[in-house]
């Protein structure tokens, strides 16, 4: 990982991904951020960035957390464009619609006890790249930009005018390319913040493992990240890969049960070769904790069901509390779910 120490550094990790759409309580307000058009730190078609601001209260009035946003890659121009132009706002924040906060975001003391009074931030994403790409050039026939980095820089400054700088604890977090994200910038983001404050970096579903898909070879690497890269030029950045399924697993996907005894010996391997590459990484150092369950779903930390849901534990400790502990120092959290193959926690609704 390019430039990451992974020193105060905390992982939510499923062996399997699979998207997840939840339903949205009262919806943050959207603030999209002007000023950073003039410096070229604009969505894949041009629009300013945005993020959802929730302000802190009482003793967490200097408590910031910043979740960076999930939402897969664009990996041609032909592809931001697409994604520019859609619906989602993924692209655009022209095309944004303001969400509600769940999990780790909540306001709520009961679904989110340790970071409610914070400063919560959700910063949308518009890219394609994990806030990564910086390419100068501007594809003017279909007039896609790609300046992802740039548009973490411009809400970080922005957040920083906002009361950030004088923060006491402040965690950046993500799912998913957020989760990615939340890796890379981690070291950039502690920067940002006063030395005496305490700052970590947690990514949820974000590290992806260089290793072969369920199909014994390199496809979703060779043909996804190795283009993201290269149409987002200019920001090259080194990664690993976690296969992700495909259509021909998709029985498999929506229920474990109907998973055959060959591809459960598949997924066994894939979550043995995960353990093997991701704990040597790591090392055992106190500063770096880890959550790594089975569960059968994606983007745990902004999930309420997962995130303080009784389904999700690991030591009889939910995904929040294990964080909390992390956060705060109270004690070593390297929790590793016994399940060899993929269990169904939560249900989809």
């Amino acid at each position: 990982m390019a430039n990451a120490t992974f020193s105060n550094f905390f992982l939510v990790v499923v062996v399997i991904v699979l998207i997840k759409a939840n339903a949205s309580p009262s919806p943050v307000d959207l603030t999209r951020v002007y000023s950073a058009v003039a410096k070229g730190a604009v969505c894949l078609d041009g629009s300013p960035p945005a993020y959802q601001f929730d302000e802190g209260k009482g003793e967490g009035t200097n408590n910031w957390l910043v979740h960076l946003e999930g939402g897969g890659w664009c990996n041609s121009v032909r592809s931001c464009s697409g994604r520019s132009n859609d619906s989602t706002g993924l692209g655009s924040s022209n095309k944004m619609v303001p969400r509600g906060f769940y999990g780790i975001l909540s306001s709520s003391k009961k679904d989110n006890p340790k970071f409610y009074k914070w400063n919560r931030i959700l910063v949308r994403y518009c890219d394609g790249s994990s806030f990564t790409g910086d390419a100068e050039k501007v594809f003017n026939r279909s007039k896609v930009y790609l300046r992802g980095a740039r548009v973490f820089d411009a809400i970080m400054e922005d957040l920083l005018e906002r009361g950030m700088k004088d923060a006491s604890n402040a965690l950046l977090s993500g799912c998913s390319a957020g989760g990615l994200a939340s890796i890379m910038h981690c070291d950039k983001f502690r920067a940002l913040i006063a030395t005496t404050a305490r700052v970590k970096c947690l990514s949820d579903g974000g590290y992806f493992l260089h290793g072969k898909d369920v199909y014994g070879g390199y496809h979703f690497e060779y043909a996804t990240f190795d283009q993201v890269v290269g149409v987002h030029l200019e920001y090259v950045f080194a990664l690993s890969y976690l296969p992700i399924v495909g259509r021909a697993w998709v029985k498999c996907q929506n229920n474990t049960a109907d998973c055959s005894s060959s591809q459960l010996k598949r997924l066994e391997g894939l979550r043995s070769e995960f353990l093997n590459t991701i704990l040597t990484r790591l090392g055992n150092p106190s500063s770096k904790g880890w959550f790594i369950d089975s569960c059968y779903t994606h983007c745990q930390s902004v999930s309420g069901d997962s995130w303080l849901g009784p389904n999700v534990t690991l030591n009889h400790k939910t995904i929040s509390k294990a964080v909390g502990d992390w956060f705060y120092d109270k004690r070593v959290v390297h929790l590793v779910d016994q399940h060899k193959s993929p269990r169904l926690c939560v249900r989809e609704k």
